[in-house]
């Protein structure tokens, strides 16, 4: 492993060379962690019925997950622009086998919130070190980097709650421990990478020099970034009405086993795992903007028809929204990295810090009108958020949609 993750090569090899190894390796990590974070949602009809939850108190586990880590985020990337710190990935992955460990053995509703607040911390400090590392090591091909770190996560995501369905549904709450497995094998991983990382976070001066002067001017940054806010905000409600409610539809609407709609919720984020990869090389090829586009106003029709098919079609139909959705992050991201150069760490954070925040603001607010009105209706009103999609002809174009 040793041989595998840690190539020897010089700081100028760092810029230029992509390293497939650690970009598979942090993909890899990226896989076991979000494996780790699904099996939250996952396990939700289980504490429902175990705990006598509602759908607010559900909506609240996700929005107190996800603003723990959507909060911390953005101030772990300011910090390590300044300051890499390549060993905090294996600290971060600890707290969130803390949380596990918690997770396992908890007997109160506070208890729970309690152990996503230190998976929400461990998923804090992971984000932005390991897409600055994705950064570091595509040699320039910052689409596909982050296309294959996104391919990594998204693919835990699908295979969460398939072995949630596994493991945990048919067994109980204390086997969530046997997901300390999956975490300590990521801290193993994420050592190895963090030496390799310690000898690589340093550019030359000359690079670093070009690389964080911007040539936008501040009120085009500004508005760019206002822009893919509200294209986020489209992109994280509607993908966490999928996310923690899909299951809870299933059930109402067709009387589905909760087997049954684990296994098709697997569907959905297995597509989004697939369509997750061409977001990135297609935004290198074509352009940001037109990725960007497309892979959120594209969702729009087959979310218009989703509330009123029936199982067979909803299944068909969640494919082409996960493979569509999925391609919109990382070249939102990248987008938003060449829009201010030299600022890896801070986009990093505060973009996946927006990701897990609206996520979890989603999932409260849909938790609660799920409990004023249906969850039916949610899905009515969540099919016209693709819309706003159409708000990115107004962004500008940043070098990377420049051929």
């Amino acid at each position: 492993m040793k041989n595998a993750l840690l190539p020897h090569t010089n700081t100028q090899q760092a810029v230029t060379q992509t390293f497939y190894p650690i970009l598979l390796a942090i993909s890899f990590s990226h896989l076991l962690n979000d494996v780790i974070q699904s099996v939250i949602p996952a396990i939700y009809p289980m504490l429902k019925e175990d705990f006598s939850l509602n759908f607010t108190q559900i909506g609240l586990i996700t929005l107190t997950f996800q603003i723990t880590a959507s909060i911390l985020q953005p101030i772990v990337g300011i910090y390590t622009d300044r300051r890499p710190q390549p060993y905090s990935l294996a600290i971060g992955m600890g707290f969130t086998f803390l949380g596990l460990v918690l997770l396992s053995q908890a007997f109160h509703f506070y208890l729970i919130l309690a152990s996503v607040v230190l998976i929400g911390v461990g998923s804090s400090i992971f984000h932005p070190e390991s897409s600055r590392v994705a950064y570091l090591a595509s040699g320039g091909k910052r689409g596909m980097a982050q296309s294959l770190f996104q391919l990594g996560g998204n693919a835990g995501s699908a295979l969460g709650p398939l072995l949630a369905a596994l493991i945990i549904i048919p067994f109980g709450q204390t086997n969530i421990l046997w997901f300390c497995l999956v975490a300590m094998l990521a801290i193993i991983v994420l050592y190895q990478i963090a030496r390799w990382y310690k000898t690589h976070h340093h550019r030359p001066k000359k690079k670093d020099h070009a690389d964080k002067n911007s040539t936008y001017l501040m009120p085009t940054v500004l508005r760019a970034l206002a822009i893919l806010l509200l294209l986020m905000f489209s992109k994280f409600f509607y993908l966490s009405s999928m996310t923690s409610y899909f299951t809870f539809y299933l059930i109402d609407r067709f009387q589905v086993s909760v087997a049954s709609s684990q296994f098709y919720l697997f569907v959905f984020l297995a597509a989004v795992a697939v369509g997750t990869f061409f977001g990135g090389p297609m935004g290198d090829r074509f352009g940001r903007k037109y990725i960007i586009w497309i892979s959120i106003l594209g969702v729009a029709p087959f979310a218009l028809l989703l509330p009123y098919v029936d199982l067979f079609w909803t299944i068909v139909l969640v494919i082409p929204i996960g493979l569509i959705l999925a391609s919109a992050f990382s070249a939102i991201l990248v987008y938003a990295q060449e829009l201010m150069p030299g600022k890896v760490g801070m986009i990093s954070g505060l973009f996946f810090g927006l990701a897990f925040g609206m996520g979890g603001l989603g999932s409260a607010l849909l938790g609660k009108m799920a409990d004023l009105t249906s969850i039916y209706f949610v899905y009515q009103l969540c099919a016209f958020l693709p819309l706003i999609g159409i708000l990115t002809a107004f962004l500008p174009e940043v070098e990377g949609d420049r051929h």
